[in-house]
């Protein structure tokens, strides 16, 4: 069984592929923690594990795309004390999967890449992603399955934090649609505001990336409040919250075709 690790600075998803390691059985989010030690993210990953009844004796091989450095020692000691496995790390100048086209590619996340690369292979290309996360990414993949380069906002809960926290007498709020635009109340005016004002920022980022591409990609939407978005957005075609992983395990398929 693979065991697929996307490190987040917010959140890390986890999944488990079986089936020669082609489909993804097994999906948990949990928040990314960096003063955790590699024993309590054993006794914590094993844990998880057994609310779908894997064990960790059935994980095989672990393959990892991590944004937060200080955490990948830790998470390779985790693999090999409790797994019994070297994991295996993906990095944009180490996969072949996908050109990188950007003027300094080493720069570029590995939870970005792994997203291209799953998004590329589930819903074909020209293709652009917007991963919804500690920040907002639109990354632009051309025809020829390039990774072009990306825009990046501040994250929706981000800002939403940033607002809240400097205005003493606004309350954290749910995001969610009101139903009126205009709001009627403060809780109202903060759900519009918040909900239609990224709403039009993922519609005009889009439109000015398709301009530049030259071509009418499709959009899918992934992370975790990628839904939200795209229930109030024509510009959004598919969510999907497994790109990332989808694209780990492509990436752990190609290093085993080149041994």
């Amino acid at each position: 069984m693979l065991l697929a690790i996307d490190v987040g600075n917010t959140e890390t998803k986890l999944g488990c592929f079986t089936d020669g390691a082609d489909r993804l059985a097994h999906y948990w989010r949990v928040t990314t923690e960096s003063r955790r030690t590699a024993d309590e993210y054993g006794v914590f990953f094993t844990q998880l594990f057994s609310t779908a009844d894997v064990r960790a004796q059935e994980i095989d091989a672990v393959v990892i795309a991590s944004v937060v450095p200080r955490l990948d020692r830790t998470l390779q000691a985790v693999c090999e004390k409790f797994f019994s496995v070297t994991p295996r790390f993906l990095e944009p100048q180490n996969q072949t999967l996908m050109p990188i086209l950007t003027d300094r590619p080493a720069e570029v996340g590995a939870d970005l890449v792994a997203a291209a690369i799953g998004g590329a292979e589930r819903y074909g290309t020209p293709l652009i992603v917007v991963s919804y996360g500690t920040a907002t990414v639109f990354i632009a993949i051309s025809a020829a399955r390039e990774y072009l380069g990306v825009a990046i906002a501040p994250g929706i809960n981000i800002s939403i934090d940033a607002l809240v926290g400097r205005t003493a007498k606004l309350p954290q709020i749910a995001l969610d649609a009101p139903e009126h635009t205009i709001g009627r109340n403060t809780i109202e005016a903060l759900q519009s505001g918040f909900t239609y004002g990224f709403v039009g920022q993922t519609e005009a980022v889009v439109a000015r990336m398709q301009a530049e591409m030259g071509v009418r990609a499709r959009v899918v939407a992934t992370g975790g409040l990628a839904d939200v978005v795209a229930r109030h957005s024509r510009a959004i075609d598919d969510v999907d919250p497994y790109l990332s992983l989808v694209g780990l395990q492509l990436f752990h398929r190609s290093l085993d075709a080149r041994t």
